[in-house]
């Protein structure tokens, strides 16, 4: 079996350069942005390696700060599965966060590709496809029932969103794919066992595809979601491996409660990690502060930056992903890819400035901040 796995999921692949990764960013010269349609949020639900997710990020007024999320995935052709995740970080130092996460059982996509149901959980869109609803009870601890409703359009940055890997750009062999839902209103609650946790706030939605081995897309990930009583800014990078020429992508925007305001890829966008604080469990360069950029145009081409950055200390989790794959998968990444990733969340309070047609404005709010190391 392990032979086997080795040699379907691979080790390691040809050093190609960066010239066998056709970014978003190229694409994003030309169109920085195009605003979504319900057409544009159909699970893909790809035949071969892949893991595709949605994941719905949650800032509640009275300052609750949790998620919840499907992903599907598929390893080799041969076997699919979904899970069903939840989290809310407490806000108590020292006390547990509340994580539920469930493979599910005879799980469906609907005809059109929009709908998920599984036993016991849900995922919906409207007919107009301007909201989500999300429902599952298939864990005592966290019993969900959530809508999400568009303040402003969704985006994807470029044309498509989509990052393409090989060496023949007309037949590529992977991609990498992120739609993003930046600014939404949430109504609803979670049910635990403490009691319900009322979500009425602001959320993001991400929904990405990585469209291939997933280590072999990817060594290092960051993320942040930035949501303030004026804004919501949000970033994604991610750095492919050497195979690819260490390459770094990263797509994101900034919305308001009229629009969005802009939008694009690098390098107009950045990713800092200004103090590195170092993990030594397991040798991680774990970051301490941070610094994320944004520059681009309004609609009406006003120059837009901004700026987000600070300490992101104390951590607020330290998530060991191996810990959380399914078991089929986790027996193969293991085995094969050699891979030992974390994930290191932060959620600190931090101040966006920003200079909008030479108006200078700045607001505080919420930042939600991943950090990942794959391989």
């Amino acid at each position: 079996m392990l032979n086997w796995a080795k040699n379907a999921v691979g080790i390691s692949e040809p050093i190609y350069g960066p010239s066998a990764i056709q970014t978003v960013a190229e694409q994003a010269k030309e169109t920085p942005y195009t605003e979504t349609s319900k057409d544009d949020l159909a699970w893909e639900v790809m035949d071969v390696t892949n893991v595709e997710t949605k994941t719905f990020y949650m800032t509640s007024d009275d300052g609750h700060i949790g998620l919840v999320q499907v992903i599907y995935s598929n390893v080799m052709g041969i076997r699919t599965t979904a899970q069903f995740s939840t989290k809310i970080y407490s806000k108590v130092p020292g006390k547990p966060h509340l994580w539920a996460t469930d493979n599910v059982s005879n799980f469906s996509f609907s005809a059109d590709k929009q709908n998920f149901k599984a036993d016991g959980c849900s995922m919906e869109i409207s007919e107009d496809g301007k909201s989500y609803t999300i429902r599952s009870s298939m864990n005592r601890q966290a019993v969900v029932d959530l809508k999400f409703t568009q303040i402003v359009p969704g985006f994807v940055v470029g044309k498509n969103g989509t990052s393409n890997y090989g060496t023949d750009p007309e037949k590529p062999w992977g991609r990498m794919k992120h739609l993003f839902w930046p600014r939404c209103q949430v109504e609803g609650s979670i049910i635990t066992q403490q009691g319900p946790v009322d979500f009425k706030g602001r959320g993001f939605l991400s929904h990405a595809l990585q469209g291939m081995k997933p280590h072999f897309a990817a060594v290092k990930w960051n993320f942040a979601n930035f949501q303030s009583p004026s804004y919501s800014a949000v970033m994604m990078e991610y750095t492919t491996p050497k195979s690819y020429g260490e390459t770094s992508v990263v797509v994101g925007g900034i919305a308001t409660e009229s629009g969005i305001l802009m939008a694009g890829a690098s390098p107009a966008l950045k990713v800092e990690h200004t103090e590195v604080k170092g993990d030594p469990d397991n040798d991680w360069p774990e970051p301490g502060a941070v610094a994320f950029t944004w520059s681009g145009k309004t609609q009406d081409g006003k120059d837009v930056t901004a700026k987000l950055e600070g300490s992101i200390l104390p951590r607020t989790d330290r998530v060991d992903v191996m810990g959380e794959l399914p078991k089929f998968v986790k027996q193969i990444v293991a085995g094969a890819a050699g891979a030992k990733p974390y994930i290191y969340q932060y959620t600190p309070k931090l101040t966006l400035k920003l200079n909008i047609g030479g108006e200078e404005k700045e607001e505080e709010g919420q930042l939600f901040m991943e950090a990942t190391f794959i391989s």
